[in-house]
Parts: structure tokens; C-alpha cells; sequence
């Protein structure tokens, strides 16, 4: 989910400025959301439970990949010796593993984006109160997330994470 910001928008938030706001200097912030998803230690956090989590059952697909593997190649070193009726039992053997194989594949890749998706949300939401608290603190007036480009200047991005990582602890 980017929110993207448009010269369009710009121009409309600093046009309706109230007049007093204008004559002071209106502090703009940018944060980069993909560094504060790999360096906050909010997140950091929730990506080691994710993979401690589903680490058991990534082996089991790997597992299960090989033993489809092994069965393969064995099918095809025992092919020229197996009457047809043998080689239709294995192949149809051979599909039900894969069948199975690609619907635990599919189940382990929906469960693991389902909790991925909770854990970014938690980070997400801790992560927007800390940064409204800071721009507040620090009197920004516009704080922006993933521009296309933006004056060096104006990224607080490593402020923000130590803030949060503070906030964290």
C-alpha cells in the first residue's frame, strides 16, 4: 500500500496555507517506509517470529519436493523394466505427489503472506503513532512517504527509526 505524493497535492497544501503559516518557514519530512520495514527493530522482531514460525513446515515442502524428485528420477531409471500397467500406477503416483506437493505449497504461501501482512500491520500502526508524535515534537508540518525523489535535506528517515527503536524499549 504506497501513497504516492503529487506536485498537484503540493501545490494544493501549500495554497491553503492560512497566511500566518505562509510567512513561517513550513517544515516538509520524508521517510523512506521500506528502510523503516527493514530497520526498525519493530520489524526485525517480526520477521525472526515469522521464520521461526514457519520454518518447520518450509522444510517439509523442501522435503517433500525432493522425495518427489528422487521418485521421479527412480520412475525414469525404472521405466524400460516396468509393464505399462506399473508405469501408469506410478505416474498417476507421481502426479498425486506433485498435486500435492503444489496445494501445500499454495496453502504454506497464503498462510505465510496472511501473517506477514498481521505482523507489517502491527509495525505499520506502532510505527505512524511514533511518527506523529515525532512530527509533532518536531514541528513538521508535512511528513511524505515513498516520493519519487526528494531533496536529501528533507529525509528524517534515520530520526524516525531511532525514534521508534526508542519507543520500542
Amino acid at each position: 500500500m504506497r501513497h504516492f505524493f503529487t506536485p498537484l497535492i503540493a501545490f494544493a497544501l501549500t495554497a491553503s496555507l492560512p497566511a500566518h503559516a505562509q510567512n513561517n518557514e513550513f517544515k516538509v519530512g520524508f521517510i523512506d517506509t521500506n528502510r523503516i520495514f527493514q530497520e526498525v527493530t519493530l520489524a526485525k522482531t517480526a520477521q525472526t517470529r515469522l521464520q521461526q514460525e514457519f520454518s518447520k513446515r518450509e522444510k517439509q515442502l523442501v522435503d517433500l519436493g525432493n522425495a518427489l524428485k528422487t521418485s521421479s528420477d527412480q520412475f525414469d531409471r525404472d521405466q524400460p523394466t516396468l509393464s505399462e500397467q506399473q508405469k501408469l500406477s506410478r505416474q498417476k503416483q507421481l502426479v498425486e505427489m506433485d498435486r500435492d506437493l503444489q496445494r501445500k505449497r499454495r496453502e504454506f504461501q497464503e498462510d505465510l503472506n496472511a501473517r506477514r501482512n498481521e505482523e507489517l500491520e502491527q509495525v505499520r500502526s506502532k510505527a505512524n503513532r511514533v511518527i506523529k508524535q515525532f512530527a509533532t515534537d518536531e514541528k513538521y508540518d508535512l511528513i511524505l512517504q515513498d516520493a519519487v525523489w526528494i531533496a536529501p535535506k528533507h529525509d528524517i528517515t534515520d530520526k524516525v527509526i531511532k525514534a521508534i527503536n526508542a519507543n520500542a524499549k
